[in-house]
């Protein structure tokens, strides 16, 4: 610890003798701290005795500074000030180190060249944050920074994630798969309203999935009114209901290819197939995608916005998951009146109708006609060329696969996956395992279940 941050960038222009002719003793001061640092010869690394953070703190608060700048004699004497005070408080731990008193004596020469007095305002080695009131990063970094310490406290966000049949991830990371038919809420607060409504995929399946999105963006002071933007399959806009794309006053802290963003704006990734929605005045970034007839949606907001709610709005999915009644799974697991059933099961439950079933098997068919194209290896193979690892999204994918014959939920599950993995502000829980994997020799039970339920 000796040497770092004795030598700093920028500390030759403070003294440099063509510019700046009186400051030549500054330079002694610091080429001499510089080179006992380097020697070994000075007690800086001691944590009680903090003169190095005293020096490199004046250097910076001096390093843009130049003789020609109006004000110089001034912000230099309110540098100085603050680089003595530093050396006060640190002056007891530092007692009979030669850095320091070398650095006092400095400071005092400094002072009496540039006829600095010793009271006086002195220099922020923090200046104080401007907060613009249309950007929560900027508006909560404003009121998170400790007066004190300066240390700032980033505001906790939460990820909400719904894809195929449909499954559900809340802002818990509790995995659920859902019936769920109709409109319901995903989130519902003060600041924001996402609804989607989901229709079945397979006659006489319970399996739905999402066929419309809806997300309102509520009035929020002077930043914008309230926009709606509605997307249904087939019709992905880039642009809200009203046919604007963007609303609120523009936050100079974020630039698109006109130098200028607004607090809340819609971007196209890929026209009819991904929209991202931008609100910067709370924080919340909104993924709506479509992946063969369906839509899958992904969302981040920040935790005290979507706790921002009343008892009426209690219903969110996002929030506290599906009601009993019309979760699918059970926590992984199904409790079905029947005898578990042999894994082949699975297989002969999606192959087409006429090829050879046995009477036995028939007994157990679906009581609508299975969709064709994938047996149990089959979908299996499939989700993998997407889905490397076997998690909660590659299990859903065979579930889907198995249920409904449709390839495009393979997309769907990998998209989900990755629009996850790009707002969910925890890596650490990235990685769900269905439950049943984990206590079983067979992870494919609880697929089994899942989809033994969704058939009937």
């Amino acid at each position: 610890m000796g040497r770092a941050g004795c030598c700093y960038r920028g500390a030759e222009r403070l003294a440099s003798p063509p510019r700046v002719p009186r400051l030549r003793p500054l330079l002694v001061l610091l080429l001499a701290l510089c080179y006992r640092a380097h020697r070994g010869h000075c007690q800086v690394a001691t944590p009680q005795c903090r003169i190095q953070k005293c020096t490199t703190d004046f250097v910076s608060l001096t390093s843009h500074l130049t003789p020609a700048l109006d004000g110089f004699d001034v912000e230099f004497c309110k540098a100085l000030r603050s680089y003595s005070a530093c050396t006060q408080r640190t002056a007891k731990s530092c007692r009979g180190n030669l850095v320091f008193h070398s650095a006092v004596l400095g400071i005092s020469d400094l002072m009496t060249q540039r006829n600095c007095s010793r009271d006086g305002p002195t220099s922020s080695t923090h200046p104080e944050i401007q907060s613009e009131p249309c950007n929560y990063h900027s508006r909560t970094q404003h009121a998170h920074t400790h007066p004190h310490t300066h240390t700032h406290t980033p505001p906790g966000y939460l990820f909400c994630g719904l894809f195929g049949d449909p499954h559900l991830r809340t802002f818990k990371d509790s995995f659920q798969t859902c019936k769920v038919e109709g409109a319901w809420p995903l989130i519902d607060n003060d600041y924001l309203s996402v609804q989607v409504t989901n229709v079945p995929v397979v006659t006489g399946s319970s399996a739905t999935a999402t066929n419309k999105i809806t997300v309102i963006f509520k009035p929020f002071e002077e930043c914008t009114d309230q926009r709606v933007y509605q997307a249904v399959t087939d019709d992905l806009p880039a642009a809200f209901v009203d046919g604007t794309v963007s609303s609120g006053a523009p936050d100079h802290n974020v630039n698109d290819s006109t130098g200028k963003v607004q607090a809340l704006w819609i971007s196209e990734h890929s026209p009819g197939r991904h929209v991202e929605l931008h609100a910067s005045y709370i924080g919340v970034t909104v993924i709506v995608r479509q992946l063969g007839r369906y839509l899958t949606l992904a969302v981040r907001i920040p935790e005290e916005m979507a706790h921002a709610y009343d008892a009426t709005q209690d219903l969110q999915l996002c929030l506290n998951g599906c009601p009993t009644s019309e979760r699918i799974d059970r926590g992984g697991h199904l409790p079905l009146p029947l005898p578990l059933p042999h894994p082949a099961l699975g297989l002969q439950l999606q192959q087409p109708h006429g090829q050879g079933q046995s009477s036995h098997t028939h007994s157990h068919t679906a009581p609508y006609s299975a969709p064709h194209g994938f047996s149990m290896e089959g979908a299996r193979a499939h989700c993998r060329e997407q889905l490397e690892v076997q998690d909660i999204y590659f299990h859903s994918c065979v579930f889907d696969l198995l249920t409904t014959g449709d390839a495009n939920f393979t997309a769907a599950a990998f998209s989900a996956l990755k629009d996850m993995e790009s707002l969910h502000p925890h890596r650490e829980r990235w990685t769900i395992y269905p439950p049943s994997s984990a206590h079983t020799s067979q992870p494919i039970t609880w697929l089994l279940l899942l989809t033994l339920c969704a058939l009937g």
